[in-house]
């Protein structure tokens, strides 16, 4: 009798045609990547609490800035305008500050967050140094880094003028002085940064 019924579905069972399967794979493919968008949103609204937490609670003896992740998040988005605004303002801050002592982990946490550049140097020193993921900051850069890297990534994508470029230079050699020399990722993602805006300079310059 089961044998039977078996048969009897297994006459009746028709394939998807490929239209049908192209749909459904699209489908699930969409449903995913809005799921994926939702659950970064939601985790950047929570890390941005816990930084208006922290810098209630520690702003008495350090400088923090509360929208560095907020920052990061419209510039995967391609909100370049947002994020240029934000991190003009969150440099400003943190050069004219006593002390700063916050920072944003590259890996594993928030590698989703980060563009190319900024996970193929993390991983650059992971492999030449895979021993370095026991110290904390080999794998993390501070909120001047990030914000320095995310207002020169959002000036060059809105093709700003060469011009306009000098004091984020002047920016970048303020903050690679005064960042410790033991932390590497810091002075890789600086001297990167540092390195893009010479060549976009020199190109717009002779163009």
């Amino acid at each position: 009798m089961l044998t039977k019924s078996l048969r009897e579905l297994k006459c009746h069972y028709q394939p998807l045609s490929e239209q049908r399967q192209y749909l459904a794979i699209n489908a699930t493919e969409r449903d995913t990547s809005e799921l994926v968008e939702l659950l970064q949103q939601s985790a950047v609204e929570r890390l941005t609490t816990f930084r208006q937490l922290e810098a209630q609670r520690f702003g008495s003896v350090a400088t923090f800035i509360t929208s560095d992740f907020e920052a990061l998040y419209a510039y995967k988005r391609g909100d370049y305008r947002r994020c240029l605004h934000l991190s003009t303002q969150n440099v400003r801050t943190l050069l004219n500050s006593v002390v700063c002592i916050s920072y944003v982990f590259t890996f594993p946490a928030f590698i989703q967050l980060m563009d190319d550049d900024i996970v193929a140097l993390t991983a650059l020193t992971v492999i030449v140094n895979p021993q370095c993921i026991q110290r904390s900051h080999n794998i993390c850069i501070n909120q001047l880094t990030l914000s320095l890297y995310l207002m020169t990534q959002c000036q060059l994508k809105l093709h700003h003028s060469v011009t306009s470029l000098a004091p984020t230079l002047i920016y970048i050699e303020v903050a690679q002085r005064i960042t410790p020399d033991d932390h590497t990722l810091d002075h890789l993602t600086l001297k990167l940064t540092e390195r893009k805006v010479k060549i976009y300079q020199s190109n717009n310059m002779q163009s």
